[in-house]
């Protein structure tokens, strides 16, 4: 928390296209080619400030630079192109290389399927989508950076909330951690003591 704000930090990997702000501006990978881009955000989820920073990837495939911004991102958003069955059997070889590199941490994560609005050219179900959100035990949205179709900031609110609901456990594990060292080792002393 940085001046009384929650902060997010999340990682967009897609191949094809993505959109990011409220005014569904379209970013397409062909325009876009290898660049990164970082989009800063700041929004009220749940009655508190969160300032997101949100890292484009635009379909980068040079692995060592993907482990480096794995290991930059809390929170990542996996996106697939629903006409394009490639672009989706691409996501659990990516979750894969997530898991890795994050552990032993847990991967928090989002699923989306974009180019909703291009239904007529779909090549992957929205059944699909959610059964492989099911097997990644992640939450799955279909919308179109195109259109603004779906609920495109929902998705991120609802990757920034996880990522706040982990930090929350991770933090009450910490300091249980650290309670149950402070009494093991008063424990001690007291047993030294008394002998």
């Amino acid at each position: 928390m940085k001046n009384g704000l929650q902060s997010c930090r999340a990682l967009c990997c897609r191949r094809l296209s993505f959109c990011w702000g409220q005014s569904a501006v379209y970013k397409d990978a062909g325009f876009m080619g290898k660049q990164e881009s970082t989009y800063r955000h700041q929004a009220t989820i749940d009655d508190e400030v969160v300032s997101m920073e949100i890292l484009d990837t635009a379909g980068q495939e040079d692995a060592i630079q993907k482990e480096g911004h794995v290991r930059w991102g809390e929170g990542f958003v996996l996106v697939y192109d629903i006409t394009d069955r490639g672009s989706f059997e691409e996501v659990l070889p990516l979750k894969n290389l997530l898991d890795e590199v994050k552990k032993p941490k847990n991967v928090t994560l989002i699923l989306v399927g974009n180019k909703a609005d291009l239904d007529h050219s779909r090549q992957v179900s929205t059944e699909e989508g959610e059964k492989l959100a099911t097997e990644l035990a992640c939450a799955f949205y279909e919308c179109s950076a195109c259109t603004g179709e779906g609920n495109i900031m929902e998705a991120f609110y609802e990757l920034c909330r996880e990522v706040r609901r982990r930090k929350m456990v991770q933090g009450k594990t910490r300091r249980r951690s650290s309670t149950t060292h402070v009494k093991q080792a008063i424990n001690k002393m007291l047993t030294k003591i008394s002998s």
